[in-house]
């Protein structure tokens, strides 16, 4: 990525690692919460979008820095991949229903900062809208990106939530993931929502956290479903991760197979969680915790998480990630 492509970008401005990231770890070290799995960083100059068709490697279409950051349009770079959208998913309905796959990708891929959908059981999504309305669901951390999420939720149409779940059921995950163990990692800045590498190169610590960044910044930026990442995570999590997901570690945890399958696919209406997000498992299973997902269908996952650990928590996302979804 060059450096005016990167001054183009809507939210990745590179800072480099600064108080921001020393206050992420500090308050991960003293009170247990990942705040590095919930980064949401407002003092993040966005740039001015343009209107400058921007176009991306095997897509034949073109869209703007101010179409990107419109979260009533989703941007299909490459509508043969998938079925039509509903109108739900495409634009959403103005004033206070984004387009859903704005934020989760036209194919339901999403993100380090969102959930990937693709795939995921109908019903089980039509509840996660539900409990998000009811209040049942909530996000811990920074208030915006939580913000959104609701007031989407709280607007929705029964219709409209069975339409975007419907639509994202039937589309197959993408394994866009690749996940590293290292003990030094390419340095980053924090964007608004998500870690990226910095452009003056250089390496940091990775500590006990996940850094998930974007392979191609503006790839990702610029929400093409196709965006891949690199996660980072700590010397010897996939083999702790292994062992925590396949026989609860004596005690530290259940089996995940018993609920979410043989291959960690799913069964039933138990959602997939493999080749997901890994920062994504960290924050969900810390909401499972702590009491943020507090509907009756999460009543199975608690006594599966109040003895894990933080590492126990990275350990298991990491190994989870690592699998093809």
């Amino acid at each position: 990525m060059n450096l005016p492509a990167l001054m183009l970008s809507i939210t990745v401005i590179f800072i480099a690692p600064s108080a921001f990231a020393q206050q992420t770890n500090a308050a991960s070290r003293s009170e247990g919460f990942p705040a590095w799995a919930f980064l949401w960083d407002p003092s993040v100059k966005v740039p001015r979008p343009d209107d400058k068709p921007n176009q991306l490697a095997g897509s034949n279409a073109s869209f703007s820095w101010k179409q990107a950051r419109d979260l009533f349009l989703a941007l299909d770079w490459h509508p043969d991949d998938h079925p039509a959208m509903p109108e739900i998913v495409a634009t959403g309905r103005k004033p206070d229903v984004r387009a859903c796959g704005a934020c989760h990708r036209v194919e339901g891929t999403g993100g380090p900062e969102g959930a990937s959908l693709a795939g995921l059981p109908v019903d089980y999504l039509v509840q996660q809208l539900a409990d998000f309305k009811s209040g049942a669901r909530k996000m811990s951390g920074p208030e915006r990106p939580p913000k959104t999420m609701v007031a989407s939720a709280k607007a929705m149409t029964d219709a409209e939530m069975h339409a975007a779940a419907e639509y994202f059921a039937g589309l197959k995950p993408r394994r866009l993931i690749k996940v590293v163990e290292s003990e030094i990692i390419p340095r980053t800045g924090p964007s608004r929502m998500f870690y990226v590498k910095s452009p003056e190169g250089g390496s940091e610590a990775l500590g006990e956290r996940i850094v998930e960044m974007p392979d191609n910044g503006d790839q990702f930026e610029l929400r093409d479903s196709r965006a891949t990442f690199t996660a980072y995570v700590p010397v010897g999590s996939l083999a702790k991760g292994e062992i925590l997901a396949k026989t609860g570690g004596a005690g530290t945890t259940v089996a995940c197979a018993g609920c979410h399958g043989s291959d960690l696919r799913g069964a039933g209406e138990i959602p997939s969680i493999a080749g997901r997000s890994p920062t994504y498992i960290v924050r969900q299973l810390y909401e499972f915790q702590t009491g943020g997902r507090a509907a009756s269908a999460s009543a199975p996952m608690k006594p599966t998480v109040e003895k894990l650990s933080a590492n126990d928590m990275i350990a298991l996302a990491a190994y989870v990630a690592s699998l093809a979804p």
